[in-house]
């Protein structure tokens, strides 16, 4: 945990540093939002990173949006994301249920050319399957716009378990 007064009063790479993981492998909204400081309250943080986000170029976004790790994959990825899907269950499927959300992402990342993307946290693993198998109907714009609705949402909570 960082407090906000910390956050406001160290150096911009220190910044970038502390922050970098809120947004799955893309510093660089951080990078820009750091040029903000000083910042009110986390609500203010939070605004002004989506403000970031809503302002970058449409490449940009998508590269943001495929920074994402598909949900239960057992690859790399960040210690946030690797506790928000534990949370959700995504750690202990089956092999039946891995093999099925495998071919679910797959199916997903062909049709729209980005990884699904779902602010899991309170949600278990058949919620999830529900919610990949109805966004499966959607346009790709509204996929996209979907898909970064709901890295806002992530960024809220991490921001919340994150700052004081």
């Amino acid at each position: 945990m960082v407090t906000m007064n910390a956050l406001n009063e160290i150096s911009l790479s220190g910044f970038v540093e502390k922050l970098k993981d809120i947004f799955e492998h893309s510093p660089w909204v951080v990078q820009r939002v750091g040029k903000f400081r000083p910042f009110s309250s986390r609500e203010a943080l939070y605004e002004q990173m989506i403000t970031v986000v809503q302002t970058a170029s449409e490449r940009e976004k998508l590269n943001l949006i495929q920074a994402h790790p598909h949900l239960g994959t057992r690859k790399p990825m960040t210690s946030f994301s690797q506790s928000e899907q534990k949370g959700a269950g995504l750690n202990q499927l089956s092999e039946a249920e891995y093999e099925f959300l495998l071919e679910m992402n797959k199916e997903y990342v062909q049709r729209f050319g980005f990884p699904f993307i779902l602010a899991v946290r309170g949600k278990n693993k058949d919620e999830i399957l529900q919610a990949m198998r109805e966004r499966l109907k959607n346009s790709k714009e509204q996929e996209f716009d979907q898909a970064l609705s709901e890295i806002y949402q992530i960024v809220q909570f991490r921001i919340e378990d994150q700052i004081i």
